[in-house]
């Protein structure tokens, strides 16, 4: 890459979206924990320090060495990375009493390039425990609010600035145009990093990388390993070998649908049936965690033994994503299971294969966008996200064949309404489950007593936290009527309204 910025993470839940801002304008950006800060080259033009959940002010509090960048490269300490730069330099922080939280009215007490475009008042988000009470030495107040008086402050004499609030949340008015004050006209960035150039300076990376080696890449049909397919095809052609393994419990003709597109857009690709074996690893069970780890080693052994018919394979492709790098280091270690995730975990080191991840610096939407100029079909990159494991986690307790039908049936008449109502492009996931509740019912004059069907369909921007959509009424009506005349199974029909936290997306 020819020009970065670091976005050093203490812990905040939002640091990702500092990185989510910058590359919407263009600039690429790395997050890493504080604690592990990279060698600082000339492509280096800035360093953003984040918010945290930690006070300063405490024993444990998270400490970084800036020796190397504060007075020498341009520096902004959001929340926390403000207290910071104000305790560790001769100012002062101290409990605000009460947290502030919310919506505050900013007020520019002193023009500066920071503060370009933005006007004399406007809102901007506060989340903060502690307040500065006092600046270090050669530090001048720019903006303050009614009950902040420092609430962006510079070093003179220095590119180092900070603000007490956060300019990466929408709730920040003009949060965007003060960060791109910072990164281009303040640490220079040019803004060039698109979709495009993306796709050059990567596929000239993957050739270079790869030479004349041969890659096996498991494809899911799915956004990003499809995304990580084509560019590795503009890199080595035929030299990559595309598996996609039909587990028996894909959404109805899923299989043979997203392989005539992948045949269609040139992939050498492989279709394995291997639904039997997987009906079998998940016969008799029916916790959530035992069905993952089935399906997982499952797909191990069906992908490795057809993986070593690729004669001089070297390497294995994978769809890793930068908030999968992210969560991988993130601070203080791994965030607690919540489940075991599909992936095929265990193939390196058994098949003695080197990874390759052309997307492990791309957020999802940026994975989508660089599908878009790829000329990937909009059926393949406007998918919704859907589970490694598939089917199996919507069909609560233990999986069979009748189970996966009667649920195919369902959602595919769920997901064929969304699509056909212009719903579909609105929600970030939709699906339905097959509960293990049966209840009594009337079809005609006959007493029925079959199983009910769960729909849920969610708004996210990463799939960290969720919202349920509001499904028209008169939508779910028809889907819920058209389900139980045309499912012969399935007799009551509910909409899930939890969001995440403190449900998930998935029921399993």
């Amino acid at each position: 890459m020819a020009e970065k910025i670091l976005i050093l993470d203490f812990g905040s839940q939002v640091t990702q979206l500092i990185g989510r801002r910058l590359r919407e304008l263009n600039v690429y950006c790395e997050i890493h924990p504080f604690n592990k800060i990279p060698a600082l080259d000339d492509t280096v033009k800035g360093v953003i320090l984040s918010g945290s959940p930690c006070s300063v002010t405490a024993p444990d509090a998270p400490q970084p060495d800036l020796r190397a960048i504060k007075g020498k490269l341009p520096l902004l300490g959001i929340c926390y990375g403000a207290q910071y730069l104000a305790h560790h330099y001769g100012g002062s922080v101290e409990s605000a009493g009460s947290r502030e939280y919310g919506r505050a009215e900013l007020e520019v007490k002193q023009r500066d390039p920071l503060f370009d475009g933005v006007p004399p008042r406007s809102q901007v988000w506060m989340s903060h425990g502690d307040t500065i009470t006092a600046l270090p030495e050669n530090a001048q107040v720019l903006a303050s609010t009614a009950s902040v008086i420092n609430a962006a402050y510079r070093i003179l004499g220095e590119q180092t600035y900070a603000v007490q609030f956060h300019p990466e949340v929408y709730h920040t008015e003009y949060g965007s145009r003060i960060l791109a004050n910072f990164v281009k006209t303040i640490c220079g960035c040019s803004g060039d990093w698109t979709p495009a150039s993306f796709i050059d300076t990567t596929v000239d990376e993957l050739h270079r990388k790869i030479g004349n080696d041969t890659v096996i890449l498991g494809l899911s049909g799915g956004v990003d390993s499809t995304v990580a397919a084509v560019l590795l095809n503009k890199a080595i052609g035929d030299r990559l070998h595309c598996i996609f393994v039909d587990n028996g419990l894909l959404r109805r003709n899923e299989f043979s649908e997203v392989m005539e597109s992948y045949r269609g857009m040139g992939l050498n690709v492989t279709g394995v049936d291997a639904g039997q074996r997987f009906l079998e690893a998940l016969a008799g069970l029916t916790d959530p965690e035992a069905k993952r780890k089935a399906i997982g080693k499952t797909f191990i052994d069906v992908f490795e033994a057809e993986a070593r018919r690729v004669d001089g394979a070297r390497w294995l492709a994978q769809g890793t994503i930068y908030p999968d790098v992210i969560e991988s280091a993130a601070i203080g270690g791994s965030a607690a299971k919540i489940k075991s995730h599909h992936n095929v975990g265990g193939l390196p080191e058994k098949m003695n294969l080197k990874i390759v991840e052309p997307l492990r610096m791309l957020f999802k939407d940026e994975v989508r966008r660089v599908g878009r100029a790829l000329g990937i079909p909009a059926t393949l990159i406007g998918r919704h996200p859907f589970p490694g494991p598939s089917l199996a986690i919507r069909v609560l307790g233990e999986v069979t064949f009748e189970k996966l039908e009667i649920l195919r049936d369902a959602d595919k008449i769920f997901i064929d309404a969304l699509r056909a109502d212009g719903l579909y492009d609105k929600i970030w996931q939709a699906g339905t489950i097959l509960l293990p509740v049966k209840s009594v019912g009337v079809m005609g004059d006959e007493r029925t007593y079959e199983y009910t069907a769960a729909l849920r369909a969610v708004t996210s921007t990463d799939g960290m936290t969720a919202d349920w959509y509001p499904l028209p009424y008169d939508f779910m009506a028809k889907v819920s009527n058209d389900i139980i005349r045309h499912v012969r199974g399935i007799n009551r029909v509910v909409y899930d309204i939890s969001s995440k936290p403190p449900a998930t997306i998935e029921w399993e």
